[in-house]
């Protein structure tokens, strides 16, 4: 999933939460998601560690938004998804529990099946969408040269200099070594750091230098997989999209009627890969050269860094507000957004708060292009 909350004192003629905002936003919608690990080194499960995250006292986002989240999700009308992963299934079970003794401290939590919100439910055209988009599985997931960039960098001369210097320091021939050998060695080193907290022996193979450039070859396969790369990574998260938008317009529309809000609080959790091509389609993180396999020192302060953009436990929440005290109808309602936790600026306003309408009018096109593919 830090940051203080944004209170702008007077509206006056811009959108920006009253100088109190509501304790309490309409809905809080958050695509959780916890981070693969790679599958050669077997690291399917949830870890203790991101369990942990799920049943630490305060849940992510407590510091920002602590009242606003209260015990709504525990309540019937609260929406939660999850993916059919067991780790994504786990994760809904330890954040529910976890903000049960949050609010009940002391009590051992009770089965997630017997909380009045029930148990998470498995939606994976939602938090899966990557598997159901025909145009993306034939395009890039099944497609031998749609990461070429990552192929060719692996030969290139930052990852061979690599192999020969770690092929020097274990004293064996450099012919015996590739580019994915090194790679799950340095995975060991950056798994066993992060999820037990244990050095291991392997990371004395590396520098810092060797480092950035293995960021780098991750980065350019999530930005060829997953971001920018090609235009059906983002564009598969349509569906997606367009459900958080339908539920921020029908929050507003029941706001608007005097109606209760029958799903104040919607909790989702996916993937890296599920976030990933969200906050691509949304326009964040977008360099002004793409990422390739040739422009590694050229890239150095790059804005797409998965690492940072989706570590373990990332999370990307959508705060509305209904500002009763607005001057105009258009600042009545207002969204902020977190990305792990730390106000995200809007990305056609590098501003932290938004009217609603603007944020809409500013992803109309993507909106009506993702309900056109669909019909």
């Amino acid at each position: 999933m830090d940051a203080g909350s944004t209170g702008i004192p007077g509206l006056g003629g811009a959108c920006g939460p009253p100088a109190q905002p509501p304790r309490q936003p309409l809905v809080w919608v958050i695509p959780r998601v916890f981070q693969q690990a790679p599958q050669t080194l077997g690291l399917k499960l949830l870890s203790p560690q991101r369990a942990s995250v799920g049943h630490r006292a305060s849940p992510p986002g407590e510091a920002q938004t602590g009242s606003a989240l209260g015990t709504r999700p525990l309540a019937v009308g609260a929406g939660i998804l999850t993916s059919s992963k067991h780790r994504c299934v786990d994760s809904g079970a330890a954040f529910l529990q976890g903000l049960w003794q949050h609010h009940h401290p002391g009590l051992p939590p009770p089965d997630v099946a017997d909380m009045e919100c029930g148990p998470p439910r498995i939606n994976d055209k939602l938090m899966r969408f990557f598997d159901h988009c025909k145009k993306f599985l034939t395009d890039v997931e099944k497609n031998a040269t749609a990461l070429f960039h990552v192929e060719a960098f692996k030969t290139g001369p930052e990852m061979q200099d690599i192999i020969k210097k770690v092929a020097a320091t274990l004293e064996v021939p450099v012919n015996d070594l590739n580019a994915d050998l090194i790679q799950v060695a340095f995975f060991t080193c950056s798994f066993d750091l992060a999820i037990k907290g244990v050095k291991s022996p392997w990371c004395d193979v590396f520098d810092i230098n060797d480092a950035k450039v293995l960021e780098y070859l991750n980065d350019l396969k999530q930005y060829w997989k997953r971001g920018y790369g090609y235009a059906i990574n983002s564009r598969s998260s349509c569906i997606l999209f367009e459900y958080i938008f339908q539920h921020l317009d029908k929050a507003i529309q029941q706001k608007q009627r005097s109606q209760p809000v029958s799903s104040p609080v919607i909790l989702q959790f996916g993937h890296a890969e599920t976030l990933l091509p969200l906050l691509s389609l949304m326009g964040y993180f977008k360099d002004r050269e793409p990422l390739t396999a040739f422009n590694y020192k050229e890239q150095m302060h790059r804005k797409f860094r998965s690492g940072h953009i989706v570590p373990y436990a990332s999370n990307l929440v959508f705060l509305l507000y209904h500002c009763e005290k607005a001057k105009t109808p258009k600042e009545e309602f207002q969204v902020q957004m977190l990305l792990n936790e730390k106000v995200l600026p809007f990305a056609h306003s590098q501003k932290n708060v938004s009217c609603y309408e603007d944020l809409k009018n500013h992803y109309e096109d993507i909106l009506t292009g993702c309900r056109d593919a669909r019909n």
